[in-house]
């Protein structure tokens, strides 16, 4: 499980395509401190297995199914990438429950500068539009933010300068692709309300 809180910006050195997925080295600092072989990190977003790892980088393998749903298998090396450590039980929760499950790839339709901050509009597929909700949590490409407005299948995150300038998204321009992950309590929500009215509607009158 992780916050969303960004650790670092690490850079992808290296993407080699192995039988379907692709093998991503990375190099980081922050996150090296206590990073071990089997260890949960979140890269852009979504959740990965540390395989291998050296001095001042390590190596994670996306399966088909992460590249299908993520933009790990379009990132280029030399790219940067927001890098978390799973999250510790003595930690303050700073941003939301995010799981690193990335559930789909939005797309940046405008970012513009605001006073000090940035608003970012960003769109989504229409069958994942239900999860939109003002003031609500989201997770865009790792980075826990908040839902301040929306429109049908847009909606908008404003962008502190923090957040700004310890993120990839200082990097980001309109029509680029960004990871989304929801609310998982939102999620939970419906797959409860789902579960309860099927079972309502087997009850004999």
């Amino acid at each position: 499980m992780f916050t969303g809180l960004v650790e670092e910006i690490g850079i992808l050195r290296s993407s080699q395509i192995r039988d379907g997925g692709r093998v991503l080295t990375i190099e980081a600092e922050v996150v090296m401190e206590d990073l071990s072989i089997g260890d949960s990190i979140a890269v852009q977003g979504v959740c990965q297995t540390v395989v291998e790892r050296g001095q001042g980088w390590f190596r994670v393998v996306a399966v088909e199914e992460t590249l299908r749903k993520t933009t790990l298998g379009m990132l280029g090396e030399g790219e940067p990438v927001n890098l978390e450590r799973a999250l510790l039980p003595t930690k303050r929760l700073g941003g939301h429950i995010v799981q690193g499950h990335v559930e789909t790839v939005g797309r940046i339709v405008s970012l513009e500068p605001v006073g000090t901050s940035r608003e970012l509009w960003v769109t989504t597929p229409p069958e994942f539009q239900r999860y939109l909700v003002p003031l609500g949590s989201i997770a865009l490409d790792g980075i826990s933010l908040t839902i301040a407005r929306t429109d049908g299948e847009l909606f908008m995150v404003a962008i502190i300068p923090h957040t700004w300038e310890q993120t990839t998204l200082q990097y980001r321009r309109s029509g680029d692709s960004v990871n989304l992950e929801f609310d998982i309590l939102a999620k939970y929500v419906e797959q409860l309300i789902r579960w309860r009215s099927e079972q309502q509607a087997n009850i004999p009158r």
